[in-house]
């Protein structure tokens, strides 16, 4: 097998990675049903505040995850991008497109652990992994994203 081989089995294999994430991320925002909108203080008063005063990162990020359900919408938006992103990620055509509307949501995800769950060092790998393989995913194709960029007068 010559390089040029081993770098499309490469690529292929790294988007088969974060489009499939992706789609089973997507997917599991949906498997559970939204909670009610008093749900979280009537968790908070079942437990006390003993437990609030053991783990505050885990009350602010259950906190952080219930505010996005509660909107009404948020939750099961990203999960609709995360699928069809994904998808577009798997396809052989769209997969730069995808590639490129999935950059803001693994950036989100790494964010959110690197900043609310920094003692989890797998996870952070993990999750940086998915911003690297995005990223190059998006290098892969930069000569098709260089005349968007710099424009000549």
């Amino acid at each position: 097998m010559n390089s040029k081989t081993i770098k499309n089995i490469f690529f292929i294999t790294i988007r088969f990675i974060l489009g499939g994430i992706m789609l089973y991320g997507g997917y599991q925002k949906f498997a559970k049903p939204l909670p009610e909108p008093t749900q979280m203080i009537t968790q908070i008063e079942k437990e006390g505040s003993q437990k609030l005063t053991e783990k505050p990162n885990i009350l602010v990020i259950k906190n952080y995850i219930f505010g996005m359900k509660q909107t009404g919408y948020f939750w099961q938006l990203l999960g609709i991008c995360e699928i069809v992103f994904g998808l577009m990620i798997l396809s052989q055509y769209m997969s730069f497109v995808g590639a490129l509307m999935l950059i803001p949501i693994t950036l989100h995800i790494f964010l959110f652990h690197l900043f609310l769950e920094p003692d989890d060092t797998a996870e952070l790998f993990q999750t940086g992994g998915f911003l690297v393989i995005n990223i190059l995913l998006i290098a892969k194709e930069y000569k098709k994203l260089k005349p968007l960029l710099w424009i000549k007068p």
